[in-house]
């Protein structure tokens, strides 16, 4: 059954013999065709080889055919699913929709409708990978190649970043440490009409009141001990390009008198001298603080604040976008594999479960870290539960730990085949402690409706219930 490596791979998976072998007739002058009797077969041909196209069965003994969508989107998500089934209903298509399918189609198979949506689906996929490509092109062209984020969360604040770059107003990025403010100051540069100028940086928290004033406007020869020569400040650095500020909510009192000076006039004098200094810069600044709730407190300039908030982007933590975890996964191993030579292909769902179901109080940032670790120290071309550093499984919510061994050998840890499990447990805990509110239910797990829905969904397929 050999065929040239230009066919595309289709995988069978059906309990019926009849209709593996009626497919696999109808398929095979066209397409490179695998065929697997059960959802667990198929998964152990996937672990063996890469397919383009899935054609399941919904109804299997065992795992049925949504539970096998689900995992196979989470493997490779550009895989293209179409469900089969004599049981066709509205409500299972749009929820194989949901999950991922391509489409759905009822037994018996038409098989003139099945070639004509083969080619549709195949030609689709190949569109859609071309203007992936192009939009990595101009990403990397325009300046947010480096943040990612498919989330409803992260697109709106694309949306503001393309909106704003382009003008003069200064922006306030607000986030907690580690969810990426400053790629976000560096995409606001690259996509601005200053592109061409200097980005310049300051991370106030890190200096001095006095280090910090002279940091950004310079000094005079003499101005103070060890003042051997003139010094530029980072404003002059800036003329023409963009200054950023981080955790500007740390400037002391006298500086903000200053800096709010150069914001309304452009203008300034270097520490030590009665020179005044003309600069035209656009100003970005950054806290990990809620900056309106400091200047309540007294500790920062009521008029210094409304110039810096003409724009603000408020940037979620990485616990409030979980969607995002496994595509941010998938960037960081793809990085760090390159960038130490490994040949790393890939996560498990079982791993990605187990990340998802961690709060990442440092973020993106801690994240990146981990992803990193995992790559250097793995042992198998599949990053696995078993990679996952410890603490961040003893992390997890539902808690691994405190969940009995399982019974048989897996890929995972120790304790961690039912993590998922422990988390039905708490979903359902949730949505009784709310009434039954599922948009109350995701907001306290972190999650969004939709992912909440899919995993009720996944429950009451796993218990046999009608779809």
């Amino acid at each position: 059954m050999a065929l040239a490596d230009t066919e595309p791979a289709i995988l069978i998976v059906d309990d019926d013999k009849n209709t593996r072998d009626g497919l696999d007739r109808a398929l095979r002058r066209s397409y490179d065709v695998l065929l697997a009797e059960s959802a667990e077969t198929a998964l152990q041909v996937l672990d063996k080889t890469t397919v383009d196209i899935m054609l399941t069965d919904l109804r299997m003994p065992g795992m049925d055919g949504l539970a096998l969508l689900q995992r196979v989107l989470a493997r490779s998500p550009a895989t293209i699913c179409i469900l089969l089934t004599a049981y066709g209903s509205v409500e299972t298509a749009v929820e194989a929709m949901k999950i991922g399918a391509y489409d759905f189609l009822t037994k018996p198979v038409n098989l003139d409708h099945l070639d004509i949506l083969l080619k549709r689906a195949l030609r689709s996929r190949d569109v859609e990978s071309e203007n992936l490509n192009l939009h990595e092109q101009l990403n990397s062209k325009y300046g947010m190649e480096s943040i990612v984020g498919n989330s409803s969360e992260m697109q709106k604040v694309f949306d503001i970043i393309r909106q704003v770059a382009p003008t003069q107003a200064g922006v306030l990025i607000q986030g907690e440490s580690g969810t990426g403010k400053e790629l976000v100051a560096h995409a606001l540069h690259r996509l601005s009409t200053r592109s061409k100028g200097p980005f310049v940086a300051v991370h106030c928290a890190a200096l001095t009141p006095t280090l910090l004033e002279s940091e950004l406007f310079g000094h005079e020869k003499g101005a103070f001990t060890n003042a051997l020569s003139r010094r530029r400040g980072r404003f002059e650095m800036a003329d023409g390009g963009t200054l950023f500020l981080d955790e500007i909510s740390e400037i002391d009192t006298s500086t903000q008198v200053k800096l709010l000076r150069v914001l309304e006039e452009h203008k300034f004098e270097r520490v030590g001298g009665d020179q005044t200094v003309q600069v035209d810069i656009r100003l970005l600044a950054a806290t990990n603080k809620d900056l309106r709730s400091v200047v309540d407190a007294g500790d920062f300039r009521e008029d210094l604040f409304f110039r810096l908030d003409v724009v603000n982007i408020d940037l979620p933590p990485l616990r409030k976008r979980a969607d995002d975890i496994p595509t941010l996964c998938d960037h960081f191993l793809k990085e760090f594999s390159k960038q130490n030579a490994k040949e790393i292909t890939g996560i498990t769902s079982d791993a990605i479960n187990i990340l998802s179901a961690y709060s990442w109080p440092g973020n993106v940032r801690e994240l990146r870290n981990t992803i990193e670790k995992m790559v250097v120290l793995a042992r198998s071309p599949k990053l696995t539960a078993r990679d996952i550093p410890q603490n961040i499984r003893a992390g997890s919510t539902p808690r691994a730990s405190a969940l009995p061994a399982p019974a048989g050998g897996t890929d995972t840890a120790p304790g961690v085949t039912t993590l998922a499990d422990a988390e039905r447990q708490m979903i359902y805990a949730l949505l009784k402690k709310h009434g039954n509110n599922r948009t109350k239910a995701a907001k306290e797990l972190g999650i969004s409706r939709r992912t909440l829905h899919r995993k009720l969904n996944r429950y009451r397929d796993e218990a046999g219930e009608q779809p």
